[in-house]
Parts: C-alpha cells; structure tokens; sequence
C-alpha cells in the first residue's frame, strides 16, 4: 500500500518527463484524462474539443512559472497574456497530436504495456504487479485502455516534435557565419558631443509638436500609474505602555502551551487492510470483522496484520503506516484515527481500497515545567499584549480616517507620524511601503479605476505596520493624449533639432574619413576622441553604440576609420571603428565549436517546430 501511495505522488511525473513534450506538461494530469464535456469547451480545433478546465490548469501552471521569475508578486503579471500564451500551446499540441496521427506515428499496444511493466512503481519483489497498477487506474479514474491510448497519443506528439526540433540542419556556412558574428572583435574610438548648447534659442510650434505626436504616438505609452498620499504607522511610535504580564496571564498562557504540546504529538497509525482487490465488498466485511474478532479475543495486532493485512508495505512492521498523513486515505479513515484512544482498536471502517482495522497510539511526550517555560510565557505575553495594544490604536484611529476622509488624524493623533506624498506609482514601484502586494492591491483595484478617492481603511504591510492611503489620481495604461504629452514631445523635438544641428556641423569632418588617414582628420577637426578598446558584440557596450559600431564596414584600409553617429540623451556619439579582426573563430575550441552547434541546432528546431505549426493553425477549423 505504501509503495501505492508513493507511485500516485512521483511515478507519473517521471514517466510525463520520459514520453510528454513541454507544452504538454504545462497542462496537467487532469488535462490529459479528463472527459470531454461540450458545454465546457474553451477552442475546437478541427473538431477536437480543448476543455475549459484543461485551459485553467494550464494557465495555471504558466503563472506559477511567471510568479516565481517575480518572487510571487502577482501585481506584476498579465493574466489575460498567460492565458493566450496557454491557450495557444493547447492548440499546438492538438494540431500536432492530429498530424502524428494522420502520419501514422503509433506505438503498439503491446509496446506501451511493456514499457509500463518496466516501471519500477508497478513491481513487486522485481515483478509487474497488477494489484498496484489496478490500484493506480482505480486512482486517477482511468481504465487500462483509456491510459493506453492516452500514453500513445502523448508519444506519438514527443515523436513527431522531436523529430522536427532534433534534426534541423545546420550547414558549416551558417555555423562559421555565427561563429565569425559572435567572435569578431572591433576597436573603437568614440567622441561625444554634448547638445546643451545646440538647443539654446530652438523654438518649437505647437503644430509641430502635434505632428511628432501623431507619427510616434507609440513613443508616448504610459503603463497604469496613480498619484498618492499615504501614512504609515508602526509599533515603535507609539508611547511605551505597562505590558507586564499577570501571574493569572502566565498561567493560562502555559495551559495554552501544554494543551498544543500534546495535540501536535504525530500519532502512530497502525492499520490491517482487507481489500476488495479480489471479493466482493460483503466477503471483505466479513473477513475484517473475524479479524477484528480475533483481535479482541487475545490476539495481538501485530500477529494479525502478518497473517491477514494485504497491505504488503506494513504487514511485516505490525501494520505500521509510514508515511501516514490526514487525507490519505479518507475521511472515514482520518475520522477512526482521531476518535481512537491509546490500545483501543476500531472496528472495520471502509475506504475505497477496502476495510480497514486500526490502532493509533500517542507517544508519550516530556513537557518543560511551569517555572522552566516561564521566562519565554513572560516575553510571548508581552509581545500579545503590545500587538494587542497596537491593534486597538489602529482601530481607533482608522474610525477617525475613514470617517473624516483624511490621512491627518493619524499624524495629529501620533507624534512622528506625517503623511507623504508619491506621483506616478506603478505596480513596479520600489517604495519599501507602496510595493507591499496589499497596498499595490488597493491601488489598482476596480473602485480607483472608477473613479474612487476616498481614503482607504489600515491596511497592514507584511513587516506588520499599517498604512493608509488616499489616491489622488488615476491614469490608465495606453497612450498618453496629446495634452498629457505635450511636453515631453516638446524636449523631444528639440532633442532631435539639436541632434541634427550637431550632426550637420560635423558633417564635413566626417566625410573626410572617407578619404583621409584618420590621425589626419583627428588633428584638424580638434573633435576629442576616446579609445575604448576592443570589443565582441554583447560586451557591455550601450546598445545604441553598439549598434552603430557593428553596422559600418570595416575600413578600407590601415590607418582610415570608419565612422558614423548614434543619439544618446542629450549626447551626439561619434564611432569609430579602426580595425576589425575575425580571426578569433578559429581559435574555437572543439568544446566550443560543439556547444556552438548544438544551441544553434536548438534554435532552428524550435524556429521550424513554430513555423510548421504555424502552418498547420493556417489550414486548421479552429473555432
């Protein structure tokens, strides 16, 4: 029985790694072996119906991956997105799974049974056991030929993906191609130009601020920000109080401790399992209450579970259950145990896997005396009565903030206290009080969307103080209008007047580059340059220079650069690229050339699995 338990918590995991795709392990057990049920139809995909639950259990799976890249901040995530992203991986499975089946990829019915005979879950003393694989079906609901064809169409997807994302060929041409890409090595000379003094005396008109709107409104998008007021109070500001714990107070503190001292002590679960594996559920009644009879004619429990208990996993430990835990066997089960004083026995109680006889004994325990516990009591007391004490003071004052709509009362009412102020705070805010999920919840909820601004009840932060907060405006996410981003599309325009102005007083300078040494060009232009060393790609350069210097030729020949321009706030960048050295991809090791090829294999697998099931999406019915 206990190996039983064992296999439903980690066989199947293990055999979803050996025989599912990706996609579909984001789905669930009950994904795959659930019923069709056409009013719970989330997509129909030529005709094969993707359920509403399987869609929940796979966005579900997909947020709990997002929350943990986030640290569990829920805020932060886009629901209706994972939602697509899971839907869309749904329809993907399907399509492939009827393509491997028109395609004819099958493994035999006597191929799956093997390899579930191999699993060592479903073995006994070396063995396929078909009591722990009935028993496994009887689990999960499952007949042997639903689980069958379930496992077939699941490897007939692994095999069919497989073969399209481990086979995607790689020539030599484009691998020394990336190669070269990523090793090539440029020495570069930067200058910069600073355009403070370009923009003095730049005007702008209204219309052209409108039209730079209009052509980059997309520039101009604003994520769902608002503008609050907020007071926080915490334990420390309040006057220190007398919490000095009473004797009656010490006393009825150390009953409490006892009394969770000897409910918490892990009971020892003892059972003797008849099942009904192979009889009907009369003969199995029948069979337990002998043995119970027996029990309670002298024979000891131990002896009983060795002679009669079928669960093979404790019989030979006088029917100890190892691994015993509230709910796993049912309730009726966990009811007995519960109810059983130390050496009574129950009688037959009935689960799904048969009857069971059952014994649970409490240890006994060693509990610290009165005067040894007493100094802790002393400090957990005055700690309850402190939080107590705060509890009520937050109480008061919030009847005073909610009622006079106002942050005042709580700083007029506690010294230290003062009420602050913070515009344009998002769900990504790093404010130690304002990114609390409890407060970021009552920032962005509904009401403030619709127009609530009324200060809010305490709220408590997970340090355990308590804030209040008054939202004074909402902006929602999308583009801002054109009054919201008046000025920050006039800074622009004049950014790009000044940029350009620079641009074209050095333009002479640089198209002398073209055709003189640089040292030559250097000297007469006075422009002062840098040389910032040599670099690969993705070696730290900012992106805008990077993608200036690795965008012109290499120069034409020893002595000449090659040079162009990118755009830095309030910075014109002069690059230049002196020499350009590709020999480095030679130098790859074996090792490294390997690795090299394998993440590019992977890449272009994965690129021709989306693009064929792209393909497919584009000839399917999906509705």
């Amino acid at each position: 029985m206990e190996s039983f338990r064992t296999l439903i918590k980690g066989w199947l995991g293990k055999v979803l790694l050996v025989l599912f795709l990706t996609p579909l392990a984001l789905v669930g057990i009950e994904g795959y072996f659930s019923g069709g049920n056409k009013a719970d139809v989330a997509k129909s995909v030529n005709g094969q119906d993707i359920s509403n639950k399987e869609l929940e259990t796979a966005t579900k799976n997909y947020k709990d991956q997002y929350l943990s890249l986030v640290k569990g901040d829920e805020s932060l995530l886009n629901l209706s997105l994972i939602q697509e992203k899971a839907l869309d991986a749904l329809i993907a499975r399907s399509l492939l799974q009827q393509q491997a089946e028109k395609l004819g990829i099958s493994l035999s019915d006597t191929q799956l049974e093997q390899m579930l005979a191999q699993q060592p879950s479903f073995q006994e003393n070396g063995q396929f056991s078909q009591k722990l694989y009935e028993n496994y079906l009887r689990s999960v609901g499952m007949t042997n030929q639903g689980l069958i064809a379930s496992l077939r169409q699941d490897h007939a997807l692994k095999m069919i993906s497989s073969t399209l994302m481990d086979y995607a060929l790689v020539s030599k041409s484009d691998l020394q191609q990336l190669a070269n890409l990523q090793t090539e090595q440029r020495t570069l000379h930067l200058a910069s130009i600073k355009l403070d003094d370009y923009k003095k005396g730049i005007t702008v008109s209204n219309q052209e601020i409108a039209d730079y709107y209009n052509k980059h409104k997309n520039q101009f998008k604003q994520v769902a920000n608002v503008d609050v007021d907020y007071v926080v109070l915490t334990p420390a500001l309040l006057p220190q109080a007398n919490v000095a714990p009473s004797e009656a107070e010490l006393q009825q503190a150390y009953k409490a401790f006892v009394d969770k001292q000897q409910k918490d002590v892990k009971r020892e679960v003892k059972h003797i399992l008849i099942t009904t594996d192979s009889r009907d559920a009369a003969t199995a009644q029948k069979l337990a209450n002998d043995v119970y009879a027996k029990i309670q004619s002298g024979m000891s429990f131990a002896d009983a579970a060795a002679q009669f208990s079928e669960d093979p996993s404790s019989k030979t430990q006088g029917g100890l259950v190892e691994a015993y835990a509230p709910g796993v066997f049912s309730a009726d089960f966990d009811n007995a145990v519960n109810s059983l004083k130390n050496g009574q026995i129950s009688k037959p109680v009935k689960t799904q896997y048969g009857y069971h006889i059952i014994a649970a004994n409490a240890p006994a325990i060693d509990i610290p005396s009165y005067e040894a516990e007493k100094p802790r009591l002393i400090a957990e007391v005055q700690k309850t009565k402190q939080a107590n004490l705060f509890s009520d003071t937050v109480n008061s004052l919030n009847e005073m903030v909610v009622g006079n709509d106002s942050l005042d009362a709580v700083a007029q009412e506690v010294k230290g206290v003062r009420v602050e102020s913070a515009k344009g705070v998002t769900l990504t805010t790093q404010n130690p009080y304002l990114s609390d999920l409890n407060v970021k919840a009552k920032l962005f909820n509904d009401d403030v969307k619709n127009g609530d601004r009324n200060a809010s009840s305490s709220i408590q932060l997970a340090n355990g103080d308590t804030i209040w907060i008054k939202v004074r405006d909402y902006r929602a996410a999308g583009v801002k209008t054109l009054a919201q981003a008046t000025a920050e599309v006039k800074a622009k325009v004049i950014e790009e007047k000044a940029y350009k102005a620079a641009q074209a007083k050095i333009a002479s300078t640089l198209a002398e580059f073209k055709t003189q040494p640089a040292a030559q060009v250097v000297a007469k232009s006075k422009i002062i340059f840098e040389d910032a060393g040599a670099f690969a790609r993705s070696q730290g350069l900012k992106r805008a220079i990077e993608r200036a210097a690795f965008s012109i030729p290499a120069p034409t020949k020893e002595g000449m650069w090659s040079v162009t321009t990118t755009q830095l706030p309030n910075e014109l960048v002069i690059v230049a690229v002196s020499t350009v050295n590709t020999n480095a991809a030679s130098a790859l090791q074996p090792e490294q050339l390997n690795e090299l090829t394998k993440l590019y294999q992977q890449f272009r697998g994965q690129q021709i699995l989306e693009d064929y099931t792209e393909y497919l999406k584009s000839q399917a019915k999906i509705k």
